[in-house]
Protein backbone atom coordinates (compact mmCIF):
# COMPACT_ATOMS: atom_id res chain seq x y z
CA UNK A 1 0.00 0.00 0.00
CA UNK A 2 1.44 3.48 -0.76
CA UNK A 3 2.35 5.81 1.72
CA UNK A 4 0.31 9.18 1.81
CA UNK A 5 1.87 12.35 0.69
CA UNK A 6 3.57 14.68 3.32
CA UNK A 7 4.37 17.87 2.26
CA UNK A 8 6.93 20.01 5.17
CA UNK A 9 5.62 23.39 3.71
CA UNK A 10 7.69 25.65 6.52
CA UNK A 11 10.44 27.82 5.28
CA UNK A 12 14.26 27.02 5.04
CA UNK A 13 16.07 27.21 8.08
CA UNK A 14 12.62 25.64 10.41
CA UNK A 15 13.68 22.47 11.01
CA UNK A 16 12.90 20.91 7.23
CA UNK A 17 16.71 18.87 7.07
CA UNK A 18 15.71 17.52 10.68
CA UNK A 19 12.57 16.63 9.90
CA UNK A 20 13.20 15.18 6.39
CA UNK A 21 15.86 12.76 8.39
CA UNK A 22 12.76 11.81 10.21
CA UNK A 23 10.43 10.95 7.57
CA UNK A 24 12.87 8.86 6.18
CA UNK A 25 13.34 7.27 9.30
CA UNK A 26 9.82 6.51 9.43
CA UNK A 27 9.87 4.90 5.74
CA UNK A 28 9.25 7.79 3.91
CA UNK A 29 11.08 7.97 0.25
CA UNK A 30 11.75 11.96 1.04
CA UNK A 31 12.05 14.27 -1.75
CA UNK A 32 14.67 17.11 -0.37
CA UNK A 33 15.67 20.48 -2.22
CA UNK A 34 15.47 20.85 -5.65
CA UNK A 35 18.68 23.37 -6.10
CA UNK A 36 16.32 25.88 -8.17
CA UNK A 37 18.94 28.25 -9.69
CA UNK A 38 17.73 26.82 -13.01
CA UNK A 39 14.91 29.89 -14.48
CA UNK A 40 13.56 27.29 -17.04
CA UNK A 41 12.75 25.27 -14.21
CA UNK A 42 11.47 27.63 -12.16
CA UNK A 43 9.19 29.14 -15.24
CA UNK A 44 7.65 24.69 -14.95
CA UNK A 45 7.57 24.50 -11.26
CA UNK A 46 4.16 23.09 -11.32
CA UNK A 47 4.94 20.49 -14.07
CA UNK A 48 8.10 19.71 -12.40
CA UNK A 49 7.09 19.35 -8.88
CA UNK A 50 3.88 17.43 -10.24
CA UNK A 51 5.91 14.66 -12.45
CA UNK A 52 8.19 14.36 -8.65
CA UNK A 53 5.08 13.58 -6.54
CA UNK A 54 4.70 10.33 -8.28
CA UNK A 55 8.60 8.98 -7.48
CA UNK A 56 8.34 10.25 -3.41
CA UNK A 57 5.80 10.03 -0.55
CA UNK A 58 7.22 12.85 1.34
CA UNK A 59 8.53 16.53 0.16
CA UNK A 60 10.75 19.67 2.05
CA UNK A 61 12.38 22.56 1.41
CA UNK A 62 11.86 24.46 -1.91
CA UNK A 63 9.82 24.78 -3.75
CA UNK A 64 7.29 22.77 -2.08
CA UNK A 65 5.96 25.48 0.77
CA UNK A 66 5.25 27.87 -2.11
CA UNK A 67 2.92 25.44 -3.71
CA UNK A 68 0.94 24.03 -0.95
CA UNK A 69 -2.64 25.30 -2.47
CA UNK A 70 -1.59 23.42 -5.96
CA UNK A 71 -0.54 19.93 -3.64
CA UNK A 72 -3.63 20.30 -1.73
CA UNK A 73 -5.66 19.95 -5.09
CA UNK A 74 -3.54 17.34 -6.20
CA UNK A 75 -3.62 15.11 -3.85
CA UNK A 76 -6.85 16.05 -1.44
CA UNK A 77 -5.43 13.48 1.05
CA UNK A 78 -2.24 14.40 1.84
CA UNK A 79 -1.06 15.77 5.14
CA UNK A 80 0.63 18.86 5.40
CA UNK A 81 3.78 19.95 8.21
CA UNK A 82 4.14 23.69 8.80
CA UNK A 83 7.40 23.50 10.69
CA UNK A 84 8.16 26.78 12.18
CA UNK A 85 10.35 28.84 14.65
CA UNK A 86 10.77 32.39 16.04
CA UNK A 87 10.62 34.90 13.14
CA UNK A 88 13.73 37.18 14.72
CA UNK A 89 15.49 33.60 15.23
CA UNK A 90 14.81 32.19 11.59
CA UNK A 91 16.26 35.42 9.89
CA UNK A 92 19.15 35.41 12.35
CA UNK A 93 19.92 32.06 10.66
CA UNK A 94 18.90 32.70 7.53
CA UNK A 95 21.00 35.49 6.97
CA UNK A 96 24.33 33.15 9.07
CA UNK A 97 23.36 30.32 6.61
CA UNK A 98 22.72 32.01 3.30
CA UNK A 99 25.01 35.39 3.88
CA UNK A 100 25.07 37.56 0.77
CA UNK A 101 24.26 35.56 -1.88
CA UNK A 102 21.57 35.66 -4.13
CA UNK A 103 19.48 32.92 -5.99
CA UNK A 104 16.68 32.84 -8.39
CA UNK A 105 14.62 30.52 -5.85
CA UNK A 106 15.13 33.56 -2.94
CA UNK A 107 14.15 36.05 -5.70
CA UNK A 108 11.09 33.98 -6.26
CA UNK A 109 10.30 33.89 -2.62
CA UNK A 110 10.74 37.14 -1.84
CA UNK A 111 11.18 39.58 -4.95
CA UNK A 112 13.62 40.13 -7.73
CA UNK A 113 15.73 42.56 -5.65
CA UNK A 114 15.69 40.11 -2.07
CA UNK A 115 17.78 37.08 -3.27
CA UNK A 116 19.54 37.88 0.02
CA UNK A 117 18.75 37.93 3.46
CA UNK A 118 21.33 40.50 4.01
CA UNK A 119 19.79 44.04 4.09
CA UNK A 120 16.42 42.52 3.23
CA UNK A 121 15.36 42.14 6.54
CA UNK A 122 11.67 43.40 6.59
CA UNK A 123 11.54 41.93 3.50
CA UNK A 124 11.96 38.35 4.76
CA UNK A 125 10.51 38.35 7.85
CA UNK A 126 7.12 39.73 6.51
CA UNK A 127 7.19 37.38 3.94
CA UNK A 128 8.16 34.56 6.52
CA UNK A 129 4.84 35.63 9.04
CA UNK A 130 2.79 35.94 5.68
CA UNK A 131 3.19 32.90 4.68
CA UNK A 132 2.82 31.14 8.10
CA UNK A 133 -0.67 33.24 8.37
CA UNK A 134 -1.75 32.05 4.46
CA UNK A 135 -1.05 28.30 5.39
CA UNK A 136 -3.44 28.72 8.46
CA UNK A 137 -6.07 30.14 6.68
CA UNK A 138 -5.82 27.87 3.77
CA UNK A 139 -6.64 25.07 6.04
CA UNK A 140 -8.94 26.13 9.14
CA UNK A 141 -11.33 24.23 7.79
CA UNK A 142 -8.87 21.11 7.60
CA UNK A 143 -7.10 21.12 11.17
CA UNK A 144 -6.52 17.41 10.19
CA UNK A 145 -4.27 17.60 7.11
CA UNK A 146 -2.26 20.43 8.97
CA UNK A 147 -0.35 20.53 11.44
CA UNK A 148 2.60 22.90 12.92
CA UNK A 149 6.01 21.54 14.74
CA UNK A 150 8.20 23.49 16.10
CA UNK A 151 11.08 22.00 16.43
CA UNK A 152 13.59 24.11 18.15
CA UNK A 153 11.59 24.00 21.00
CA UNK A 154 11.03 20.26 20.93
CA UNK A 155 8.52 18.87 18.52
CA UNK A 156 9.54 15.80 17.81
CA UNK A 157 8.63 12.19 17.41
CA UNK A 158 5.50 12.24 19.59
CA UNK A 159 3.78 14.97 17.32
CA UNK A 160 4.79 13.45 14.33
CA UNK A 161 3.84 10.15 15.04
CA UNK A 162 1.07 11.40 16.11
CA UNK A 163 -0.06 13.16 13.45
CA UNK A 164 1.18 10.84 10.77
CA UNK A 165 -0.35 7.89 12.45
CA UNK A 166 2.97 6.25 12.80
CA UNK A 167 4.45 4.42 15.92
CA UNK A 168 7.04 6.33 17.53
CA UNK A 169 10.67 5.42 16.77
CA UNK A 170 12.81 3.42 19.28
CA UNK A 171 15.85 6.46 18.26
CA UNK A 172 16.24 10.00 18.52
CA UNK A 173 14.97 12.32 16.95
CA UNK A 174 17.13 13.44 14.20
CA UNK A 175 19.05 17.37 14.28
CA UNK A 176 20.65 17.79 11.98
CA UNK A 177 21.50 21.08 12.02
CA UNK A 178 21.13 22.31 15.78
CA UNK A 179 22.97 24.73 15.86
CA UNK A 180 21.31 26.70 13.65
CA UNK A 181 18.48 26.98 15.85
CA UNK A 182 20.01 29.23 18.01
CA UNK A 183 21.24 31.52 14.88
CA UNK A 184 24.57 30.88 14.82
CA UNK A 185 24.77 28.36 11.38
CA UNK A 186 27.72 28.98 9.04
CA UNK A 187 27.01 30.74 6.02
CA UNK A 188 29.08 29.06 4.06
CA UNK A 189 28.12 25.89 4.36
CA UNK A 190 24.88 23.87 3.07
CA UNK A 191 22.31 24.00 0.36
CA UNK A 192 22.38 26.81 -2.41
CA UNK A 193 18.63 27.13 -2.41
Amino acid sequence: MAQTKVFCIGFHKTGTSSLAQALRRLAYRVCFNLQWNNPDLIRDVERVCFDLTKKYDAFEDNPWPLLYQQLDEWYPEAKFILTRRDTESWYRSASNFFGDRSTLMRQWIYGENAGSPIGNKAIYCERYDRHYRDVLAHFADQPDRMTIMDITKGDSWPELCRFLGKNVPDAPFPHAKRAEYQGDGDAKAGRND
